[in-house]
């Protein structure tokens, strides 16, 4: 079994401190991060494999990379809510954030829930993750029905007041997403985009304004229509 002592020096050998500076002007924490780009983590996780106990030892490192390869590596079969639950209270990055929702969190029998239970929370971070997972879960999960996303929309209309940027784009990137699965769901999220455009917010005017743009274009309602 490879150690994390190993993985770390792999790592480490990927590192390209000249990144930093671009990675925070785009907001991304910079606080023990290497500058290792995801293609070179996504390759590192295939030569590695599936290790949940790996995934955990790398997770308490709270290295930026070594935390998005520990959502890469790790077992959703073996992911508890406790582990997500504690994953998501040290989550401190959007780009983190974002990696583990779409490699791990999306595949776990409880995410459909987590949504719902973090929406609620004010950790900035803790409710990025809720409307990250959503859209996650909007663009990969095949066999959702359209009633769990709609059953939804009033949360994301919810979180469309929040002032903060990385929540506020979340929630946008939700709305998007959830509206470009299929012509029953754009509908539905154009509905709930108009009703958060009469919100007396700059999040939430921003939030609609963005995603009424996008689900109305015409490439996406093409895509839509070939789709049907």
């Amino acid at each position: 079994m490879v150690s994390v002592e190993e993985v770390i020096k792999k790592l480490e050998a990927k590192a390209r401190p000249d990144q930093l500076e671009g990675m925070a002007r785009f907001g991304m924490a910079t606080e023990r991060r290497l500058g290792v780009s995801i293609p070179d983590m996504r390759k590192m996780s295939k030569e590695l494999g599936k290790d949940h106990k790996l995934a955990i030892q790398l997770w308490e490192t709270g290295i930026p990379e070594a935390r998005i390869l520990a959502a890469m590596i790790d077992e959703p079969d073996k992911l508890s809510e406790a582990q997500m639950e504690d994953w998501v209270r040290s989550i401190n990055s959007w780009d983190v954030c974002d990696q583990v929702c779409q490699n791990l969190f999306e595949k776990s029998p409880f995410a459909w829930k987590k949504v719902t239970d973090w929406s609620k929370r004010e950790e900035e971070f803790t409710k990025r993750t809720a409307y990250a997972l959503l859209a996650c879960l909007a663009w990969h999960d095949k066999d959702a029905r359209d009633a769990e996303f709609i059953k939804l929309l009033p949360v994301v209309k919810r979180g469309a007041t929040d002032e903060r940027n990385f929540v506020k784009k979340a929630v946008n990137w939700a709305l998007r997403n959830i509206g470009k699965r299929n012509a029953n769901l754009n509908r539905a999220a154009m509905k709930t985009a108009k009703e958060i455009l009469r919100i007396d917010s700059n999040a939430a005017r921003w939030i609609a304004s963005d995603a009424i743009r996008e689900l109305s274009s015409e490439p996406v309602l093409r895509r839509l229509r070939k789709k049907h």
